[in-house]
This record gives structure tokens, C-alpha cells and sequence, in this order.
């Protein structure tokens, strides 16, 4: 096909992603630093985020980028092969399951579907005027200052769900799909379906399938909402919830939720969990059109659109770990010469890739090196991190002083030595220390994750102790289609001039 293509529409299209990969660089780079005043009465309800109450009008929604791998997310391909790299990656949620068809027309009844992936084995769920009632919600109320919950119990921040903490309404006419009791209030979801569309897995308390099993289909007259969100929402429960590498897992699984259910603009985040407020909130906000907790609505709400995005634990990414996914990523400017290996997704989700002339052609390449901070995380937190490179310090201070020398030995182009205390940098800095850097160097740690970010032309340098030899980062390399080079310990000591001999090897094979 390629031969075929006429040169000069091959150097428009070209041209049209450098335009669009430029505008990703620069709109995440604008919303990541907005921070909107929260309005009276809601701290934690951004100003994007006004709630409509009985009178249709929408909120102000942030539009999706243009998106730079060009592949269609709905309807889901057909006749999908299970454990494709698109099974694992995209819309592989090719099964849907109607709980609640509506008897009236689409636009005013309620409905309530699942779309189930045999490729994960996790549904994503969504359903129009869905009420909730936040007082059979067992659970903190979230947000809060890190300070103000210290030695909370991570318990009674998970969600527990009494018997009808979400409801739809339910013409007597609907026909019954769902099963189990009889009448008009019955439960939505039997036991039968949640075990073949929303497994528990390993997990030990699946907060989703939890949620699905509280929903009542009551009678309509019985249906009463005084609060309406208009606006398409997205209810998310997270667990480690001020981890790194398990919030972008809940990232790309709102993201992947977002789109299979075919939403025209970001939506809002409600998380349905009590965690308390951590810096991670700040990509929330720049990802989607703004976060609020269950728990700030004080009385019921019902939400036009609601989706339930499926907990991480069940993305390609974490599952990754335990079990083999053959996927090789390519950057998301090329997938279109290679539209069936579609793991480009994971920089399409996170919008931040840059244009073909990255920082590779030029003389000076920033070396990036993660370092891992104590830091107070969460109420269970005693501050202290566990050290995965004891001497961190000693091989941060060499390759300083190796460069600053002068004598690298790298003839053709020069390094700047970035040191990437994430702990003191917002998420905004954070993604750009990324995306400039070359190279990007850190001990097996949560940091490392942000090489999701990461532009296509990047090295990845992981130091691994012996005690830390697990596969994260080296996967989501693979998955990006980035170069990895590993260098595995004997202990948890790095021998510095090892470390410069390493990094000296990977800078030539730049050019240097």
C-alpha cells in the first residue's frame, strides 16, 4: 500500500502529525498547570466542575486532543482474536451484556450495560440516570489533608456498597435481563452475572463488582432526583491510591473507559473511595475535566451518564506482571505504517508525545536521573522510602562530576546531568523532565513509571537490585517501543564507574 501513496500526500500527512504531536505537547502542558479555585461549600470540587441541577445545561467539558495514532476506538473490531495486543491495549471489550434496556427512547429512558473483554476478564459498565446515594456508601469522606487522617485505617477508606447505594429507574414493561427477585424493586445484577462479567479475581475486595451488586432497579415513580450531573462522569475507585505506578494504571483504565463508551470530551472523576488528597489529584484534574469525592455530595445525585471504570489491578499493565503479553510497542507517529500493533495507546492516553525532531538531534542530550526520596505519602506512611540503590548519592555524584569534567570521552555531543527529585516537583515539571530527557536513569522504583511519558526516541536505564528484579518498567519500555538496558546488582550497591561505563556505552549508540 505504501508504494501506492503519492509522495506528496505522504509529506502532508507527515507534516499534519508533527502539527497535532506539537498542539499534544503544548495542551497538556497548559492544563497540567491550571489549578482553578474551588467554588464555596465544595474544597474539593474544581470550578470546571459545575454540577446542573434539573436544568440541562452542560458544564464546561476539555475536549479530547487530537488523538496522534488515528485509530478508531468504537465500534470495537470485529471477531478480535483474545490476548491481542488491541485485546490488551484498546477496545478489546467486544461483549456487550444490557442489564436494563430502555422501554422509551434512548435519550430519556434509563439503561444500564456492561461491555465485557475475554482478553482481560473485566468489564467496563455504564448506565444513563444512575442514582446514588452516598449514605448507604460505607466509607470516610475523602479529600482530606494527608495531616488531618494520620493512622487512618485503610478499611474504612474502601468502599462497602449496602443494597441499593446506586438505583435506576425501571418501567414495568422492561424486560428483565439481569435476574433474581420479583416485583418492580429488584436487584439489577444477580450473583450468577456478576461471576461471569465482573470476576473477583485475586482481588480481595473488588469495590467495582461490589458497586454493580448494589443496584436496585426501582419504580419509576419511585425515582427521585433533586441534584442532576449532567455531564458524562466517570466513578473510579482507587487503591494505592498515592503510588505511582498503580495510579497510572487507574489513569489509562478511565482513559480506555472513556473511549470504549465513545464520550466526545473528557469527563468528570468522581472517586467513590475515602483516601485522603495527594499530589497525584493534580494529573487527575489535567487529564479529565475535574475530580470531586462520593462523599461531597451531601444528598442523592443522580448522573446522566455514568461509566465505571474497571479497577486497575485489571489493566494489560499490571497484569503484565504475572502472565506474558507479547506486544511490541511502536510510537504512535508511525502506527499508522503498522495499524495492527496497537499498544501505541499508551501514548495516546496520556497525549504528551512530541514531534519527530526530538532532543536526539541534538548536541546536548539531557540525562535524566530519577532519584527516590523519602517522602509522606499516605496516613500509613511513616515517610521513610525503602532504598532500592543504597548508594544513590555516591552514583548521582560521579556522573556529575564525570560530566562537569569535562572527559567523557563523547566527542560529538555533550550531556546535561538532570537531577530528578520528583518528591520537590510539581506533576507538570515532572512529565517535562521526562519528555526532554534523552535518556532517562533511576533504580526500580514507582518514578520510573513516568516513562509512559516518555517521547519515542528515549533510552531507558534501569539499575535493579537484587532484591527488586521485577518487570515493571522493562515492559511498559517493550510496550512504548523505547530501548531498554538494564543493569542487574549483585546487592543493592551500583559500582559508580560501572554506572558511567554503562551510560557512556548508551550515549555513543546516540551518536556521541
Amino acid at each position: 500500500m505504501m508504494s501506492k501513496r503519492n509522495p506528496r500526500i505522504l509529506k502532508i500527512i507527515l507534516y499534519m502529525l508533527l502539527l497535532n504531536s506539537l498542539f499534544l505537547c503544548i495542551y497538556f502542558a497548559f492544563h497540567s498547570s491550571s489549578s482553578p479555585e474551588p467554588p464555596p461549600h465544595h474544597p474539593h470540587l474544581p470550578s470546571r466542575f459545575r454540577v446542573s441541577v434539573t436544568n440541562n445545561q452542560s458544564s464546561i467539558q476539555k475536549p479530547w486532543p487530537i488523538l496522534p495514532s488515528y485509530l478508531p476506538w468504537t465500534p470495537p473490531q470485529k471477531d478480535l482474536p483474545t490476548r491481542s495486543c488491541e485485546g490488551y491495549f484498546g477496545n478489546g471489550f467486544t461483549k456487550r451484556v444490557d442489564f436494563l434496556k430502555p422501554t422509551t427512547t434512548v435519550s430519556e429512558g434509563s439503561w444500564f450495560r456492561c461491555f465485557y473483554s475475554e482478553t482481560l476478564e473485566s468489564s467496563i459498565c455504564e448506565g444513563r440516570n444512575l442514582r446514588m446515594v452516598p449514605d448507604r456508601i460505607a466509607m470516610s469522606k475523602g479529600g482530606e489533608k494527608l495531616e488531618e487522617v494520620m493512622g487512618r485505617n485503610e478499611e474504612v477508606e474502601l468502599p462497602e456498597f449496602r443494597e441499593g447505594a446506586f438505583e435506576v429507574a425501571e418501567d414495568k414493561r422492561n424486560r428483565r435481563i439481569g435476574g433474581g427477585g420479583g416485583g418492580v424493586s429488584r436487584r439489577l445484577v444477580s450473583d450468577e452475572m456478576l461471576n461471569e462479567y465482573i470476576q473477583e479475581g485475586g482481588i480481595g475486595r473488588h469495590t467495582m463488582r461490589g458497586l454493580v451488586g448494589s443496584i436496585r432497579a426501582v419504580a419509576t415513580d419511585d425515582f427521585v432526583c433533586g441534584e442532576w450531573v449532567e455531564e458524562p462522569t466517570l466513578l473510579v475507585t482507587r487503591f494505592e491510591y498515592a503510588n505511582m505506578f498503580h495510579t497510572v494504571t487507574d489513569w489509562y483504565s478511565a482513559y480506555v473507559s472513556s473511549r470504549v463508551t465513545g464520550l466526545p470530551n473528557r469527563p468528570h472523576v468522581v472517586f467513590i473511595d475515602g483516601h485522603c488528597t495527594t499530589q497525584l489529584e493534580e494529573t487527575w484534574n489535567a487529564l479529565f475535566s475535574g475530580i470531586k469525592y462520593a462523599k461531597n455530595f451531601t444528598k442523592p445525585v443522580c448522573f446522566r451518564h455514568a461509566i465505571l471504570s474497571p479497577l486497575g489491578y485489571e489493566t494489560a499493565l499490571f497484569k503484565g506482571l504475572s502472565g506474558e503479553i507479547d506486544c511490541n510497542g511502536e510510537s504512535a507517529h508511525n502506527l499508522w505504517q503498522s495499524p495492527d500493533n496497537k499498544t501505541a495507546r499508551l501514548s495516546e492516553h496520556r497525549s504528551t508525545e512530541k514531534p519527530l525532531s526530538s532532543s536526539s538531534s541534538s548536541p546536548v542530550h539531557n540525562v535524566l536521573f530519577v532519584r527516590r526520596e523519602d517522602y509522606l505519602a499516605h496516613p500509613r506512611h511513616g515517610g521513610k522510602v525503602q532504598s532500592r540503590l543504597i548508594n544513590e548519592e555516591e552514583v548521582f555524584e560521579s556522573l556529575r562530576q564525570w560530566v562537569a569534567s569535562g572527559s567523557t570521552g563523547l566527542t560529538k555531543c555533550g550531556i546535561n546531568l538532570v537531577n530528578g527529585l520528583f518528591a520537590h516537583m510539581s506533576m507538570k515539571d515532572q512529565v517535562g523532565a521526562i519528555q526532554d530527557a534523552s535518556v532517562i536513569i533511576g533504580a526500580h522504583g514507582a518514578g520510573l513509571t513516568h516513562i509512559v511519558s516518555a517521547t519515542p526516541n528515549t533510552t531507558i536505564f534501569e539499575i535493579i537490585s537484587v532484591e527488586f528484579r521485577r518487570p515493571h518498567f522493562e515492559l511498559i519500555a517493550k510496550w512504548k517501543g523505547l530501548e531498554y538496558h538494564p543493569m542487574h546488582l549483585a546487592n543493592s550497591r551500583a559500582v559508580p564507574t560501572a554506572v558511567i561505563e554503562k551510560l557512556k556505552e548508551i550515549m555513543k549508540n546516540l551518536g556521541c
